[in-house]
């Protein structure tokens, strides 16, 4: 459930990390590495920008 609301978290290592419920709406995830993480349920828009290859909708990301 964190508030990660339009933080800059390009290239950022995130394996494994738990990100259920969190706030993504407009964080810049570019380059991150979210292999294993869990996005279950985390809300995001359409300013988020994610990594090539992820694709969030599959992940459990909630589209606001």
């Amino acid at each position: 459930g964190a508030d990660l609301h339009g933080a800059i978290l390009a290239g950022a290592d995130l394996h494994g990390a738990i990100l259920a419920g969190a706030d993504l709406k407009g964080t810049d995830l570019s380059g991150a590495d979210l292999h294993g993480a869990d996005l279950e349920g985390a809300s995001a828009n359409e300013d988020t920008i994610w990594p090539d290859g992820l694709d969030p909708e599959a992940a459990g990301v909630i589209f606001e």
